[in-house]
């Protein structure tokens, strides 16, 4: 297969790219809607999807563009009244999404020269809040089959290398979605399998607790008792399989928002949305909410993420990974949440995942933050992760169980 044409990624290459996207990831079907939710900067592998998925038999394909220059221009010049205004169409583009249950993917590259500069309390301030929650309510009720992706791009080659080599980028995005292997989706019929077996494992232990030590860090943090463990494989309310995430290393849960305690240190920089980096982020935690931030770089951003609203302070996610993790293979930081997030275990502040729990359907959000479970129109993950941070499960009784040290994976 011809990977590049004219220090490009090949037509081919992204075809071979969208048919795993489409067959393993977004749960892709015969007769469906695709849709895609992408950048301006994505429009090659836009045309691969197409091309690809009406070879599948799509019924049609349909795009939703963003562009981060037009971020900036909000910030920097959009009056403060109106920051984070969301058109009703956005919420309605979302709702009709999940009537007509589309095969939605979501494709991410981080602009970082879009954001450069800009105060940070603006740009979170200019998040558009009621689209975000009407995401949440979509994915967290898995009303569609969806999954994240990510294309190279210069700006993010640049960040991550130094210079603008998408196609040095695209061998990292090979590896991390496991292109490479002879057989990709056999490779992720086993990786599936593999993080069935760990949280079937987790839910059967059925910890109160989980504790984290390491420099900097001294974190306690309560689950629930309907608290089960997802990762690897979901499943649509009518029944169709996907996969959220391409990559996708981790298992995680829904923790108890109001059992909290403690300091965490992040060890790897926090990439925001935005295209953002926070560095040396430092938490504490007092009775779930977060008490004091430090940060050596992007402080104000992490401050204004968490007065974003009530749920904002306190944990939505904690997600457990090991160096078994082929993103974590790679050895350096990629600037990218969705890979990041897949190379070490990590922890987020906002939203809770309401399919990580097991018999609260049906209850009003204000019921569900009174039980623990965080509600939020903000998500951020920050990693916690690596050798030197041992993570314990707590039992009910207090018992310590190891679950990681070493960044190697205790349990059987």
């Amino acid at each position: 297969m011809t990977v590049s044409v004219d220090g490009r990624v090949s037509d081919e290459a992204l075809e071979e790219y969208a048919r795993l996207v489409l067959r393993v990831g977004s749960g892709f079907e015969r007769g469906q809607d695709l849709a895609l939710w992408v950048s301006v900067d994505h429009v090659p592998f836009v045309r691969a999807f197409a091309r690809v998925a009406y070879q599948e038999g799509a019924r049609s394909v349909e795009t939703l563009y963003s562009d981060d220059q037009l971020l900036r221009a909000e910030v920097l010049y959009g009056a403060d009244k109106f920051l984070g205004f969301t058109p009703p169409w956005l919420v309605a583009h979302v709702d009709d999404l999940d009537e007509r249950r589309v095969a939605l993917v979501n494709v991410f590259s981080p602009d970082f020269e879009a954001t450069a500069g800009l105060p940070g309390a603006r740009v979170t301030r200019a998040e558009k809040r009621e689209f975000r929650r009407a995401v949440s309510r979509s994915t967290d009720s898995n009303m569609v089959a969806w999954t994240v992706v990510s294309y190279p791009t210069e700006s993010w080659a640049r960040r991550v290398l130094g210079e603008p080599d998408v196609l040095a980028l695209w061998e990292l995005i090979r590896a991390g979605v496991r292109l490479d292997e002879p057989d990709p989706v056999a490779a992720w019929q086993q990786q599936i399998e593999r993080l069935r077996a760990r949280r079937e494992e987790l839910d059967e232990r059925g910890f109160d607790a989980l504790r984290y030590r390491g420099p900097g860090t001294n974190l306690l943090v309560g689950l629930l008792p309907q608290s089960v463990w997802r990762g690897g494989e979901s499943e649509t309310a009518w029944g169709r399989r996907f996969v959220s995430n391409m990559p996708t290393e981790e298992v995680y849960t829904t923790p108890d928002c109001r059992r909290t305690e403690g300091t965490v240190r992040a060890t790897r920089p926090v990439v925001l949305r935005t295209g953002r980096v926070v560095d040396g982020l430092e938490l504490e935690f007092s009775a779930g909410r977060v008490a004091n931030v430090r940060a050596a770089s992007g402080e104000d951003e992490i401050r204004a993420q968490i007065e974003f609203d009530d749920g904002a302070a306190m944990l939505g996610e904690v997600a457990l990974v090991d160096a078994s993790s082929r993103v974590g293979q790679l050895d350096r930081t990629l600037f990218n949440l969705l890979f990041d997030e897949n190379a070490l275990s990590h922890l987020a502040f906002g939203s809770a995942y309401l399919t990580a729990t097991t018999g609260l359907e049906g209850r009003t959000e204000d019921e569900l933050q009174e039980l623990g479970v965080n509600q939020s129109a903000m998500h951020t993950d920050f990693m916690v992760g690596g050798p030197e941070v041992e993570v314990d499960g707590i039992e009910a009784g207090g018992a310590a169980v190891p679950l990681l040290r070493d960044n190697v994976w205790q349990l059987s």
